[in-house]
């Protein structure tokens, strides 16, 4: 069954994407071309795949590790709705979730 995921890049332009219950959202935002680095590949070293989820979503997700809320403490413009892209695995539930990529975000791999 295709879900259908919402990112807003960091100038605003909404970007939507058809993927897989299963799929990783940090993945699905990376083959849709936006700035999300996931530099760790989703081990929760680091920040740079953080996103914004939006709030009317936010408590539908499953809640964020110790860990990750860690890891957001480090994230660059985070909100009380941040997550980790790498830690979210989507459902068929999830079909119009929409998420921002801070304007803060530098995916180096694009310098």
């Amino acid at each position: 069954m295709s879900i259908t995921i919402t990112f807003v890049d960091p100038h605003g332009k909404r970007v939507e994407t058809a993927c897989e219950a299963g799929d990783n959202l940090l993945r699905v935002g990376q083959a849709a071309g936006l700035p999300l680095e996931g530099t760790c590949e989703g081990q929760m070293a680091c920040s740079t795949c953080h996103v914004i989820v939006a709030a009317e979503w936010f408590d539908r997700l499953p809640p964020a590790a110790d860990e990750e809320e860690d890891m957001l403490d480090f994230a660059a413009g985070a909100r009380r709705t941040s997550r980790l892209s790498c830690q979210i695995e989507l459902t068929a539930e999830m079909d119009g979730l929409t998420v921002s990529v801070p304007s803060e975000s530098n995916d180096l791999r694009r310098m």
